[in-house]
């Protein structure tokens, strides 16, 4: 089986760091967030926009007025 070395290096350059902190990942979450708020890049958060809905949730998305549920057509 083919072994990519780059994708290898990541597995274990990826184990390497949870291991630093005994695998816990509320942690791991912590350092992240802190390397995040050093790094002075902005932040963006992409919130939902109002009236759209996933496609699972069985809700028409508001796009229009002519919005239509589409979740129960039958094939």
């Amino acid at each position: 089986m083919f072994q990519d070395e780059i994708v290898e290096e990541i597995h274990r350059i990826r184990e390497e760091y949870s291991r630093s902190f005994n695998h816990d990942l509320k942690a791991i979450f912590a350092d992240l967030q802190k390397q995040q708020a050093e790094s002075g890049r902005e932040v963006v958060t992409l919130s939902r926009k109002p009236g759209l809905t996933t496609r699972w949730s069985g809700r028409a998305r508001d796009l229009d007025e002519d919005a239509k549920d589409t979740s129960r057509r039958s094939t």
